[in-house]
């Protein structure tokens, strides 16, 4: 294999998802008052997001949310508020505590959108908070292989490069889940009003489990174009099944470079694919892994060159079961297939290892696959969760950083 230097090279983005808490530790019930468009809000009004700027590498995009995370405590420190870093909501009494965001004005309709969801799949399953990491590969790595490919154009060898590493990133979404799942507990009050105290819940991660925030049906999309693939996402539309494209909860998505509607996306294509798996781990000052997001890049990476496959409706099914399969916190469990998810999840960092043998360029790709690797071969971050919690939830080490 001829050596691509620039393969590594990218755009870099991510959005995390926090709660503001009250000195209590229960959810803050001031107004959401940033007024930076990199501090927004997700379901709630107390729900903050943090949507770093497009970034150059992966130490770029951490480094900017670890200014953005500082600007943010600025604001809350003088209101005795702090950052939940839990991908499980923190106690609340009953759905009343829990407050959709305000949106008003020119922006009402995100409001009347999140009242249409609440009717849909009710407050709870709204409270979930996690990381998104966003990548796209740079135009002239892009230019170079359609060159060499004899595509006739452009954008549209760029749109089904996209579409083929779509697929087979859904196939192979289980496997960050197996490695970055932090949530095994939550409060009791997430089950039942009025009620508190830990609960293990069976899950390493409880949202990308089959309690986590899916649809109410596996959405089958034609990936064949992304005419194709725009058509049968209209289709849902049309039907009333999904309310936007917003709504359509898996756990890798396709997006257009701005607005986040199919329009766009026909009219400009695919600029870049969200990986949207990842749990926020609480014993990281940011909620994230600096090495788990270089994983997930180089994951990227490696499924760039690996054999397309047909991603029809009983594969898109089953990837859906494999990934909430892969949530459950006991992997002897588990199979991919006839194998183990652990065996599975060993046989691909393996093949990792030995696609990248090819790049002797960067050899930081052998100490994150091992650091990897030793997840599944000793204590997986979950099972450390777990452990640090113990019967007090609110008081794992690390938590208050304000």
């Amino acid at each position: 294999m001829s050596i691509e230097k620039d393969i590594f090279e990218g755009y870099f983005g991510l959005e995390r998802e926090t709660f503001r808490v009250d000195a209590k530790l229960r959810f803050a019930s001031s107004p959401h008052t940033f007024r930076d468009d990199h501090l927004s809000r997700d379901f709630c009004e107390n729900q903050l997001e943090i949507i770093t700027p497009v970034c150059e590498s992966v130490e770029e995009a951490v480094a900017s949310l670890g200014a953005l995370d500082a600007k943010a405590r600025k604001t809350l420190k003088p209101r005795g508020e702090d950052l939940w870093i839990y991908s499980n909501p923190p106690h609340f009494e009953t759905e009343r505590d829990i407050t959709i965001a305000q949106y008003k004005g020119d922006q009402a309709f995100r409001l009347e959108y999140r009242q249409q969801l609440e009717k849909r799949y009710g407050k709870r399953v709204m409270l979930y908070s996690g990381v998104h990491f966003n990548f796209s590969f740079r135009d002239g790595f892009l230019k170079r292989r359609f060159k060499k490919s004899g595509a006739k154009d452009y954008r549209e060898f760029r749109d089904a490069l996209y579409l083929s590493l779509y697929k087979k990133l859904c196939r192979l979404s289980w496997l960050p889940v197996v490695l970055t799942a932090a949530s095994p507990v939550c409060d009791r009050s997430f089950w039942k009003n009025k009620t508190s105290g830990v609960d293990f819940s069976g899950f390493a991660s409880l949202r990308n489990s089959v309690h986590g925030y899916w649809n109410k049906f596996v959405p089958v999309l034609d990936y064949s174009s992304l005419d194709g693939y725009i058509k049968s996402l209209d289709r849902y539309l049309k039907r009333g099944l999904l309310l936007s494209p917003w709504e359509l909860y898996i756990p890798v998505r396709i997006k257009a470079r701005a607005e986040n509607s199919l329009e766009n996306l026909a009219k400009s294509g695919i600029d870049h694919i969200e990986l949207r798996m990842f749990d926020l781990n609480p014993f990281e000052k940011l909620g994230v892994d600096i090495k788990d997001l270089k994983f997930a890049h180089l994951l990227i990476v490696y499924l760039l060159d690996q054999k397309d496959t047909r991603f029809g409706r009983a594969a898109q099914i089953k990837a859906a079961e494999n990934h909430k399969n892969a949530a459950r916190y006991n992997l002897s469990e588990v199979f991919i297939g006839k194998k183990n998810i652990r065996d599975a999840a060993l046989e691909v960092l393996d093949k990792m290892e030995k696609y990248f043998s090819s790049f002797p360029e960067a050899p930081e790709v052998y100490d994150i696959i091992a650091y990897e690797r030793e997840k599944l071969l000793g204590r997986r971050l979950c099972e450390r969760v777990r452990e640090a919690v113990g019967s007090d939830y609110d008081s794992v080490a690390g938590l208050r950083r304000g």
